[in-house]
């Protein structure tokens, strides 16, 4: 399978970890070819084989900044910007970057990430405006805690327009392509779902059951052609207090083995657990304080493509840092190492007001069976001292989703011929050709919510 990122797990050699490092990109692949056109044991190949994929990803489109570009760029955006205050947020960890060629290159969101994670830089923006559509969005998610309480359970029919277009510095005029589209899964709060209208024709269309579920176009490629599809759903929630009083202490085994590279039992993920649960066994309270860790300590942080992460897990504990999928990830392993059975959820927060990619977790406690968990609307919430709502995201979810994925790492419906822009997870889609696959940076993927409508005491037909 060309997407196997689980080879990941291997080591690579020192000589091109060190060439990697240093960003020394072009000499790295050059040699991972000399040594693939040699003997190599089957598991060191498929790494050097994906290895030439990853490091693709990790050049600078990805990190386009140079270091003076980047001090330029943050006193263009700031005011009153200090000499040596991009080294301080380097230090701090609020500005990421890497080497290319034996030169630091900064993250091409790293102005976007202080913007959204510093308050202090938010309020020293020089151009500001009132985030009118933010400042309704939070109501939003404080009214729905509210209902919820009030009423136990919630339910909503949703209607969401997805499309891609690719860019016309890669459009391929009469060429085949071949677009996924992510679309919503059956799962335990999504059903009815509708396929309401799509162009082109589309090819083909996964089972609801899929695990990363997708419908698929293959066409000859018209000049900025959009490939869209609207599709409808019925999304229910039901409101939970977990009483750990009620929790069963024998926990099934089922969603609590590894996955590589990704969910791995590590010698330090181990320690970490240990300092988290503090010998606490029953696992309604394990699972809690391991969403308090994550939600109280790994701030919320944009990152590269996953592709081009070794292990999110590990990256979200020893960094502290990391975005919705990170953060899940890392709850998501922390949860099978303690034998709570854990799994991956994702696809869109969907709304009027906004609607973009995000990830979220689920638990399984006996005797409530699965229960949801979103660190990085937990953690926001903390931060902004709304308890109740960080209280709330241990056991719940809003109804403002869209669930396109149930795992990480699954393959599409029909298969991908080449390696995808996002082997790990899937919210926006994926372009390939017949001849290699697009990056995010060659087409636009778009979601617009265009109904939420309350369905509350009405059939689901």
């Amino acid at each position: 399978m060309i997407n196997d990122i689980s080879w990941a797990k291997i080591p690579l050699p020192d000589d091109i970890l060190r060439l990697k490092n240093a960003g020394c990109l072009e000499a790295a692949k050059a040699a991972i070819g000399h040594m693939l056109s040699g003997y190599l044991p089957e598991c060191m190949r498929k790494r050097l084989e994906l290895e030439k994929e990853i490091i693709g990803i990790l050049d600078e489109n990805e990190y386009p900044y140079k270091k003076q570009e980047a001090a330029e760029l943050l006193s263009r955006t700031f005011s009153d910007v200090m000499e040596g205050e991009l080294d301080e947020l380097v230090r701090s960890s609020a500005a990421d970057w890497i080497y290319i060629n034996g030169e630091i290159h900064f993250h091409k969101l790293f102005l976007d990430n202080i913007i959204k994670t510093r308050p202090d830089y938010q309020m020293r923006l020089k151009a500001r405006e009132e985030d009118d559509a933010g400042i309704l969005r939070q109501k939003m998610l404080n009214d729905n805690v509210s209902y919820m309480k009030e009423h136990g359970s919630r339910k909503a029919k949703i209607v969401i327009r997805a499309s891609i277009r690719i860019n016309k510095e890669s459009e391929r005029v009469g060429e085949m392509v071949r677009v996924h589209i992510p679309i919503p899964r059956k799962c335990s709060q999504v059903k009815d779902i509708q396929i309401l209208e799509a162009s082109p024709e589309i090819t083909a269309i996964a089972t609801e059951d899929a695990e990363q579920r997708t419908l698929c176009f293959e066409t000859e490629l018209k000049p900025d052609q959009e490939f869209y599809v609207r599709y409808s759903y019925l999304n229910s929630m039901d409101y939970v207090e977990v009483d750990p009083k009620k929790a069963v202490a024998a926990q099934p085994e089922f969603y609590t083995e590894e996955q590589a590279p990704h969910i791995l039992f590590t010698p330090f993920l181990k320690e970490i657990l240990e300092e988290i649960r503090e010998g606490e066994d029953n696992p309604a309270l394990v699972a809690r304080k391991i969403y308090d860790f994550i939600t109280t300590r790994v701030k919320y942080s944009f990152v590269r493509e996953y592709a081009g992460l070794d292990n999110i897990s590990e990256y979200a504990a020893k960094n502290l840092k990391g975005d919705c999928g990170v953060q899940a990830i890392l709850f998501i392993t922390l949860c099978r190492m303690a034998g709570i059975p854990a799994r991956w959820q994702s696809g869109l927060h969907a709304s009027q007001v906004y609607t973009g990619c995000h990830d979220w977790a689920e638990f399984y406690i006996e005797p409530y069976g699965w229960l949801y968990a979103d660190p990085s609307f937990g953690g926001s919430a903390y931060r902004m001292g709304k308890v109740e709502r960080w209280n709330y995201y241990f056991g719940n979810l809003d109804i403002y989703r869209m669930a396109a994925n149930g795992g990480i790492q699954s393959e599409f419906i029909p298969p991908r011929k080449y390696f995808r822009a996002d082997p790990i997870d899937n919210q926006r889609g994926e372009v390939e050709y017949e001849d290699r696959g697009l990056s995010f940076l060659e087409f636009q993927a778009k979601q617009v919510t265009e109904l939420i409508e309350d369905w509350q005491g009405k059939t689901d037909e």
